[in-house]
């Protein structure tokens, strides 16, 4: 087989897709760097401090940033992840209703059952990621929240949810609903590029919603560590120690969190 060499076109594609991601990485930074993520950060620290454990939720490509958030190499232990699939594997919905029509993250009512699956304290925290900000499940879920007196912080594109309806009965969106709310600078789409084609390429959303992600866990990380506390960081499972240091860590949250596949 011969060698694919890219057309000038496709260079072009790339440094302006390459340009699209770093300016806003660049903006997230700069806002990081002002200051504007140290309420969320007060929030999580404060939160771990008290023996209280992070839920993160997201849906569709947003649960990249729970992923993000909750039981990953250089990531805060204290975390757990909320996903759909909860309300099959410890509720009572079936396999089939999360391939259904409409999408189950569409469906207010589900956030009750989804809610209910999550082993909850007064100390935890909702960190709630989703770039429309619209959704049934993550408007009620977010609801919930709020109603049970946990702190809610939102990830969400503000360009994007100023532009769509709300689905949630409440006529809410996340953003309204949340204590802080975080924007991750996705367009409205989140597809940058044109490209001269019938729909646009270059989505955005999960790699800023992943910088965000990031710098919350090290500013969490820092300022447990200038309050005299260590923070409970996951080591990578794949060097070793990795695994004796990280269950001993877990153990403190048993039954708190979960590390499903």
């Amino acid at each position: 087989m011969g060698e694919t060499h890219m057309w000038p076109e496709a260079l072009d594609d790339v440094a302006a897709y390459a340009a699209e991601v770093r300016t806003r990485l660049d903006s997230i930074a700069r806002l990081a760097s002002d200051g504007g993520m140290d309420r969320a950060i007060t929030i999580l620290a404060d939160c771990i401090e008290r023996g209280g454990v992070i839920h993160a939720f997201g849906t569709g490509h947003s649960e990249a940033f729970a992923m993000e958030i909750a039981g990953r190499a250089g990531g805060l232990i204290p975390t757990n992840k909320v996903a759909l699939r909860d309300t099959v594997l410890h509720g009572k919905h079936t396999l089939a209703e999360l391939g259904g029509r409409p999408p189950l993250e569409r469906d207010p009512h589900i956030a009750e059952d989804l809610f209910a699956t999550v082993n909850r304290q007064p100390e935890d925290v909702f960190v709630i990621a989703s770039n429309s900000g619209v959704n049934g499940s993550i408007v009620g879920l977010a609801l919930l929240a709020r109603e049970h007196d946990h702190r809610v912080i939102a990830v969400t594109s503000m360009e994007h949810t100023a532009r769509v309806s709300p689905l949630h009965p409440s006529g809410q969106r996340l953003a309204d609903v949340a204590d802080v709310v975080i924007d991750n600078l996705a367009p409205y789409g989140d597809a940058t590029l044109a490209l001269g084609l019938d729909a646009r390429v270059g989505a955005v959303s999960s790699i800023t919603a992943a910088y965000i992600a990031q710098l919350l866990t090290i500013g969490v990380a820092r300022t447990l560590s200038q309050r005299g506390a260590q923070p409970p960081l996951y080591l990578s499972a794949n060097i070793p120690g990795g695994d004796e240091h990280n269950r001993a860590l877990e153990d403190r949250y048993e039954g708190r969190i979960r590390r499903t596949a």
